[in-house]
């Protein structure tokens, strides 16, 4: 990395994790002011996560202080208060540590044209984090800006798991040229000791997050020093912590960390682990990244991984050392997911990390990137369309779609140009574009970011009744998305922040709860689903059809295969599977594409849209990583014509305008685009507000304008992120060539997992003895071999 910086290159670094990653990254920055005192910002360092930034600056502020280095090392983030960012614009640390949205902010003030001008080095950590992100595409922006500031910036990434350096390096480098930036590859690390926790060699035949296996993980974690049990999503986290309390006979220090709970309430875990006064933490993915906490010695991931690079990111964080191996244990959820974990494993074993799905940038991120350099200075539209286009996600736009995009930024596009709220550029005489007001510098920083939070409600700690004077001071525990809160009232219970909460009152965007008893009433909220990678799919594929491996898994799942094989058959490496049986009065219909959650999602939408058509009367449909079954009361005789791939586009756009998707995506596009303020002077406006104002703009646009930049830009967020299009496209051409089509006796082994799903979505204690009663009427049909 010295040589690298020496001959004024650019630099991605990828090293295995506990390697001297982010050391390495700052070394040259380290050498180079010791030798040559630098007065002013020197080295910018861009992390995902605030607590990464605070992170790296405890390790690094010790070797400065051992070296005797008069380096001053700063953080700015959203915490940070403001007169020490006020500070920091008029004498700035040499080293700051900050976040691409507060970088962003700082670069829309008029005085980051000097304070920019002598950055020498700029370090992207973790940079797999951003790429195929609008986060991503905020960063390459940002870093287009800093480049024509500084014009002999070196630029550098540092990460441990990308499958594809020369894409990265593409990314990293400026005018998207790959050429100039040099890979340096550190070696390879100890291999990590990943295993499968299969107790008394059974795996459920349903669920998906391995709570059964509570008092099993709960003396894993006394067997160790310091345990992080990773979870799939923000629910799993509370209902896990829960079922490992009540296995905790030991009373053992357990805490739980995730995105919705208060920052002081994850402050406060954060430093529990670093002081070693926990032993063990419950997280999603505000853990996964290079945090070194604590001496953490053991990884558990509960329920399947969903993709080799994410595995091998969060089994990094045991041992955090390069000469040591990281240890992990994956408590699969159900047969399917142990296929899953082995195949995780053996593509972690076998290098094979998860391709990075790249994509042109947002043109609504460009939108809020205009404004926001406007702020800082007038500018020419041609300077600014060359400087946009050597950003790497916007290095295709071309100068018709730009100019949109400017229209848009200055008068809200056609529809909306009539109100004066939302033109906020006017070009001069000399051709420049300028702000229209300069409170509009201040409107932007206050609703910049395009991180776009679901619909959300506090959740706030007090007795008695809302309205009642000293309520509303009562402590927020955390938010829970408003959807969520809209099935709760008054006496229900919830479980949120590891404990049973009672509902005792609404008031506003707040929920009020007190500590409630027993088991609660209603399901925790949702929380992010995460699709298993392709790569990995095609893994779990090819273990079902290599039976020389089968003597190894446990006993339950060998079964479940061999069964599958001998009354129907098992999915093939490239055929789309489809299997109908008769069960209680319905017909079934069980679709295997391992395509993953989303694609199967939609693909229910698709396939009962067209059963509907033909006169088949369907009822519903269930999805999961690896297949969706649909039910009816007419049978399909011939599922071939279900799958015709040729009228997708047409019926999806009609299913997508139908359904809350397409106005969900607006609401995400209009926030960033600054369609719809997120805060307004001493007011930050609710979730709900938010809702109603996208919802009456989305309205007149597709009414007035339906091809504005925003409606635009939310079609395509619809069709990628929320239905997976590619891969349903996928899918769809491979079930209309390579079809396999059994009819069975009755349920299969395989459509077990699945079937059991249906009915859980909202359980309450009643509901459970019937359910039991019916999975276990369930399984013995699929047992049979008749």
């Amino acid at each position: 990395m010295l040589d690298v910086a020496a001959r004024g290159r650019h630099a991605l670094l990828t090293a295995p994790t506990g390697a001297g990653k982010t050391l390495a990254g700052f070394l040259p920055t380290l050498a180079d002011l010791a030798t040559r005192p630098h007065d002013g910002l020197h080295t910018l360092y861009i992390s995902p996560l605030k607590a990464l930034a605070v992170d790296v600056q405890r390790n690094l502020l010790t070797p400065i202080a051992e070296m005797g280095l008069e380096i001053m090392v700063e953080t700015r983030t959203g915490d940070t208060p403001a007169d020490r960012k006020a500070r920091q614009k008029a004498r700035p640390p040499q080293i700051l540590l900050t976040t691409p949205e507060s970088l962003a902010n700082l670069l829309s003030a008029p005085e980051s044209l000097a304070m920019m001008a002598g950055v020498r080095r700029v370090i992207i950590d973790e940079i797999h984090a951003f790429g195929t992100t609008k986060r991503g595409d905020q960063l390459s922006l940002c870093l287009a800006r800093l480049q024509k500031l500084a014009p002999a910036m070196q630029r550098v990434g540092l990460s441990a798991t990308i499958a594809d350096p020369e894409g990265w390096a593409g990314w990293l480098a400026p005018d998207a040229d790959a050429t100039h930036v040099e890979i340096v590859r550190a070696e390879a690390g100890v291999d990590p000791q990943i295993d499968i926790l299969a107790i008394d060699d059974r795996i459920p035949w349903g669920g998906h997050n391995g709570r059964y296996a509570a008092r099993a993980v709960m003396q894993q974690i006394a067997n160790s020093r310091l345990a992080i049990v990773f979870v799939n999503t923000r629910a799993v986290a509370e209902l896990v912590f829960r079922d490992l309390w009540a296995e905790n006979d030991q009373a053992l220090p357990i805490g739980i960390h995730h995105g919705s709970l208060a920052p002081e309430a994850r402050r406060k875990v954060e430093a529990a682990m670093a002081a070693g006064r926990l032993r063990a933490i419950v997280a999603t993915a505000s853990l996964d990244l290079g945090l070194d906490w604590g001496d953490v010695d053991l990884v558990i991931q509960m329920g399947a991984p969903k993709g080799a690079s994410r595995l091998l990111q969060r089994t990094g964080r045991a041992n955090h050392r390069m000469d040591e191996a990281s240890r992990c244990l994956i408590v699969p959820g159900n047969r399917f997911e142990y296929l899953e974990a082995l195949a995780a494993r053996d593509a972690v074993a076998a290098g094979e990390l998860d391709p990075d799905g790249f994509r042109p940038g947002g043109l609504d991120v460009l939108a809020q990137h205009v404004v926001g350099l406007v702020a800082a200075a007038p500018i020419h539209p041609d300077a600014l369309h060359a400087e946009v286009k050597s950003a790497a996600p916007y290095a295709g736009l071309t100068r018709e779609a730009f100019d949109l995009v400017l229209d848009y930024a200055a008068t809200g596009g056609y529809a909306l140009k009539a109100y004066e709220r939302y033109q906020r550029l006017v070009p001069g005489r000399d051709g420049l574009l300028r702000l229209r007001t300069a409170a509009l510098a201040r409107q932007w920083r206050m609703n910049s970011g395009t991180i776009v939070e679901a619909v959300a409600m506090n959740v706030v700690f007090g007795t008695g009744k809302p309205g009642r004077p000293g309520l509303s001071r009562g402590r927020k525990l955390g938010q829970v998305e408003e959807y969520f809160a809209g099935q709760l009232r008054v006496g229900d219970s919830f479980m949120f922040a590891g404990q049973t909460l009672e509902v005792t009152g609404f008031d506003g965007a707040d929920i009020h709860v007190r500590l409630g008893r027993g088991s609660p009433k209603v399901p925790v909220y949702a929380g992010g689903r995460m699709p298993m990678t392709t790569r990995l799919a095609a893994r779990v594929r090819g273990l079902m059809n290599d039976r020389a491996r089968w003597a190894a898994m446990p006993d339950d799942v060998r079964e479940w295969l061999e069964l599958q094989a001998r009354v129907s058959r098992l999915p093939g490496h490239d055929d789309v599977l489809v299997e109908t049986f008769r069960r209680d009065d319905r017909w079934y219909m069980a679709v295997y594409g391992f395509a993953g959650h989303p694609a199967h999602q939609t693909l229910g939408m698709l396939v009962t849209q067209r059963m509907e058509r033909a006169g088949l009367l369907p009822l519903g449909f269930v999805a999961s990583d690896y297949a969706m079954v649909c039910w009816s009361l007419e049978p399909v005789d011939d599922p071939r014509p279900l799958f015709d791939p040729t009228v997708l586009e047409d019926e999806l756009a009609e299913w997508l305008a139908a359904s809350p998707f397409l106005r969900r995506a607006f609401r995400e596009v209009a926030i960033i685009g600054g369609l719809v303020e997120r805060v307004q002077p001493g007011v930050q406006k609710s979730g709900k507000a938010m809702s109603v104002s996208a919802d009456l703009i989305y309205d007149v646009l597709r009414r007035h304008q339906p091809d504005h930049l925003l409606l635009t830009a939310a079609w395509t967020d619809a069709r990628g992120k929320l239905t997976d299009i590619a891969r349903l496209a996928d899918l769809l051409e491979q079930a209309h060539s390579r079809l396999t089509h059994v009819r069975s006796a009755h349920v299969t082994p395989l459509a077990v997992p699945s079937l059991l799903t249906i009915g859980r979505e909202r359980v309450g204690a009643e509901a459970d003895s019937a359910l039991l009663l019916e999975a276990e009427a369930l399984i013995a049909d699929a047992m049979r071999v008749d």
